[in-house]
């Protein structure tokens, strides 16, 4: 079942069985979505507020942004469940000859770059949103300002967990060129994002404790 449709309850309940399937990689895709939907909230709260009217048009198009961000996020949080299926059935191909290991290692390398680019893009699509709400946490409503905090730390928890779903199969690749090359573009994106993450929580923090 796609994870838009499931209840609260059923995909809690899923994500703490033995089931391999959700992980932390739906999970943090999930943390994403919920984060964005915060934004939204904050930016639905400022729309149509005479105090805000200067930046009605700018938060008008960053609610649009949002809710295809939102899409992906749900997406990607599908689609870490259905590149781990091949990823993990690869690991009991048969191994006993020499013919029978080349096409085991051909077959996890192609599974695990294919595993290790949903958590790239949940990355990318979490500095997108912390650009947003940055904004939001500065022009929009003060009414919702600490929703933008909370937001923050949703899509820190979605960027700083998706990197682990980077690194875990990036470790295993035998194409070590590649998998450093992932690597330091998640660092990267790691870095930038949670600094960016910080600095905006702290800007809120400090705004509401006075």
């Amino acid at each position: 079942m796609e994870i838009r449709k499931q209840s609260i309850e059923e995909f809690i309940k899923e994500l703490s069985s033995r089931a391999p399937v959700p992980g932390g990689g739906g999970a943090s895709a999930l943390a994403g979505a919920l984060g964005n939907s915060l934004g939204q909230m904050v930016a639905n709260l400022t729309i149509g507020k005479k105090r805000y009217a200067q930046v009605e048009e700018e938060v008008l198009n960053l609610l649009s942004r949002m809710e295809e961000i939102q899409e992906r996020f749900l997406r990607l949080a599908d689609e870490d469940a259905k590149v781990f299926a091949p990823l993990a059935a690869s690991y009991s191909l048969p191994s006993g000859t020499e013919e029978e290991k080349a096409y085991k290692a051909q077959v996890m390398e192609v599974n695990l770059l294919a595993a290790s680019k949903v958590p790239m893009e949940m990355m990318k699509e979490a500095l997108h949103m912390l650009d947003m709400l940055e904004f939001l946490g500065e022009q929009g409503s003060r009414l919702a300002v600490s929703d933008v905090g909370v937001g923050v730390q949703f899509i820190r928890t979605a960027l700083s967990g998706a990197v682990m779903n980077v690194y875990i199969n990036t470790k295993s690749m035998s194409d070590r060129e590649t998998a450093e090359a992932l690597n330091r573009q998640a660092d990267e994106m790691l870095e930038e994002g949670l600094k960016k993450a910080d600095t905006i929580y702290e800007m809120v923090r400090k705004g509401l404790r006075g």
